[in-house]
């Protein structure tokens, strides 16, 4: 477990920086999609990418592990769209399986991480720590 003493900001987490690597590889990945998707698939994927980092931030910055705890659960919801999203990428081709399977990965561990952080600020015999 990582003492808040030891983080400093949501930028020291290590899930943040996780989920930050997975929307920037989502953008690296649609940068190649067809120009009539740039309102389409291309947004989608880059929107729900970028809201994974962004509730992590925006929950560590409040004042309780309770509120910081229900932006992680926001993160998640946003991570399985973003799966989602891939999957349907991958069934009207605009990916193979190949180049998708490095971003499902991504998203398997981000969940992981997900769900171990918001399972330790939940157990009572926790401290006031936050941890990634």
């Amino acid at each position: 477990m990582v003492d808040r003493a030891t983080i400093r900001s949501y930028k020291d987490l290590d899930v943040w920086q996780v989920a930050m690597d997975l929307a920037t590889a989502c953008y690296r990945v649609t940068a190649v999609f067809p120009r009539d998707e740039i309102y389409g698939m291309t947004a989608q994927v880059r929107r729900a990418s970028v809201s994974i980092a962004a509730n992590i931030a925006e929950g560590y910055g409040r004042e309780t592990s309770a509120s910081f705890v229900q932006f992680l659960r926001i993160a998640q919801g946003s991570l399985k769209e973003l799966e989602t999203h891939l999957m349907l990428v991958e069934r009207i081709q605009l990916l193979n399986t190949e180049e998708l399977a490095p971003l499902l990965n991504q998203c398997e561990r981000t969940s992981k991480m997900l769900r171990n952080l918001i399972r330790s600020l939940n157990d009572p015999s926790r401290s006031t720590a936050k941890e990634s």
